[in-house]
């Protein structure tokens, strides 16, 4: 399936790590959107029943060949030589890779049945007339795209979607949200443009009487990805990875596209330069135990990403250690690439570790009424700092906040959380506050570097915690939010 439903949970107890088989050796028509003119902020769009919202860029790209490297401002921005290992300045600052669909966002009286067959059954007939578009909603990457255009980073979404109504209802919000589409199929491509495998990937997003979510999509019915006759990346491919300073991938790209396929492009990502932003989310589970080829991408990913994104199940389950800090290291300690590893816990708040320091966040308070895109909106905010090269307690300061903000919505898509509510949220500064937990989370560790963002500090340094004052944070955040909003960059 194609949502990136985040389940935040606090971390089990700290348990002893077992060996864990994870960090083993590895064994037609396309679309380019431009858009010609800087997003406006907007308001937060409302529809009666969708439960989902974008952003974004300018890119230039040559007809064949690689690309030259535009700037993205008149000066641009600077950025340390560990982020951007390439000569000259890149023009897009995200790029999502694959796991672009339409959500169609029903009210149904119960959930679909759980056996297989039956569950089948149930989307074909959702699927055998359109419902009313008011019921539509992009999702998937767009999620993320969308947030963090929003935010006023430059984005472009890389993927398939076909010719039919829901792939022109996706470019047209694509378009609207200012955020630029580059396609990966290509002329050579043997596929029959009018069957299912070339049709744009829908996901059936069924919300029962008591708000409970299911699922269904084709993807989850095929022991291959829905769009496995793609084999190569395509030339704008390319050009969109190279001209981009982080590309986005996640564990339900493995949906749609081959492991092959995907590892291609991160490696050429990593040839060109460009950041790798990872997030298994639940597949992560899956991939540990699915085919050869998801094993050995699975472990490529851990070991080359610049930055990680997990939940504190999902980096227990990756790495057999409970305690959300640990395991952190342990992906740290065993990636080649890899800087940032950034555990998000829910309403506790999330954690980033490097190899020499630990920032921790505590989460805003709000009325939770949907955790649907609040990973996606938490991944924007997350490259938003790594790109202007923010304080790390900052960059989960406004992650944290950006992630709050879309789940006093409902929902992703066109409805993540606009600029306006992420400074309004800030601005309030109101925080859950745990000293128990995360003084318990901290004790015994043996590290450089803890800072640990709090509501109010008293006498700021102790023997091992750096305080720093959520107002203190706030203060310096807005002014940098305002001017990468006006100015598309963060003034450095």
């Amino acid at each position: 399936m194609h949502h990136c439903t985040v389940t935040l949970e606090s971390p089990l107890p700290y348990h002893a790590p077992s060996s864990h088989p994870i960090f083993s050796p590895p064994l037609h028509p396309r679309h380019f959107i431009l858009p010609f003119s800087p997003p406006n902020t907007g308001g937060l769009h409302h529809h009666h029943h969708s439960v989902f919202t974008c952003k974004g860029i300018q890119l230039s790209v040559p007809s064949h060949g690689s690309a030259s490297l535009v700037p993205f401002n008149g000066n641009g921005a600077a950025i340390h030589d560990w982020k951007l290992r390439s000569v000259g300045l890149k023009s897009i600052d995200v790029a999502t890779l694959g796991n672009l669909c339409v959500d169609i966002v029903l009210n149904v009286p119960k959930l679909p049945p759980r056996s297989r067959e039956a569950r089948f059954a149930y989307m074909q007939e959702l699927s055998k007339s359109p419902p009313d578009r008011k019921y539509w909603e992009a999702g998937g990457n767009c999620n993320m795209a969308i947030a963090a255009a929003r935010l006023g980073l430059h984005c472009a979404t890389i993927g398939h979607v076909g010719d039919e109504i829901y792939g022109q209802f996706l470019l047209d919000v694509l378009r609207e949200e200012r955020i630029s589409m580059v396609g990966m199929s290509e002329d050579d491509d043997i596929v029959d443009s009018s069957s299912a495998s070339y049709e744009t990937l829908l996901c059936w997003v069924l919300v029962d009487p008591l708000q409970r979510h299911g699922f269904c999509s084709r993807a989850d019915f095929s022991k291959e990805p829905a769009f496995s006759w793609m084999s190569k990346l395509s030339g704008e491919v390319k050009v969109a990875i190279k001209q981009s300073k982080i590309l986005f991938c996640n564990g339900f790209g493995f949906d749609e596209l081959s492991p092959g396929l995907i590892m291609l492009a991160l490696d050429y990502a990593v040839d060109v330069g460009t950041s790798i932003f990872f997030d298994p989310g639940p597949r992560g589970k899956s991939l540990m135990t699915g085919s050869p080829e998801e094993r050995q991408a699975l472990r490529h990913f851990l070991k080359m990403s610049d930055v990680l994104l997990l939940t504190s199940d999902e980096a227990e389950s990756l790495t057999g250690i409970g305690n959300p800090i640990l395991a952190g290291k342990e992906l740290l300690k065993n990636g080649i690439r890899t800087k940032w590893v950034i555990v998000k816990m829910g309403s506790k708040g999330s954690i980033l570790v490097t190899m020499s320091s630990i920032s921790c966040a505590l989460a805003f308070k709000v009325n939770v009424i949907d955790t649907v895109g609040c990973g996606d909106s938490f991944v924007a905010a997350i490259a938003f700092g790594y790109i202007h090269n923010m304080p790390l307690v900052h960059t989960l300061a406004i992650a944290n906040a950006v992630g709050a903000a879309t789940a006093m919505g409902c929902g992703a898509g066109r409805n993540v959380a606009t600029l306006d509510k992420v400074t309004e949220l800030m601005r309030a500064s109101d925080i859950n506050e745990d000293d128990e937990f995360w003084s318990e989370l901290v004790k015994d560790l043996n590290t450089e570097e803890i800072t640990f963002l709090s509501k109010m500090v008293i006498n700021g340094r102790n023997s091992q915690v750096n305080h720093i004052a959520l107002q203190k944070v706030v203060s310096e955040l807005l002014p940098k939010l305002e001017n990468s909003w006006l100015e598309g960059k963060v003034a450095s």
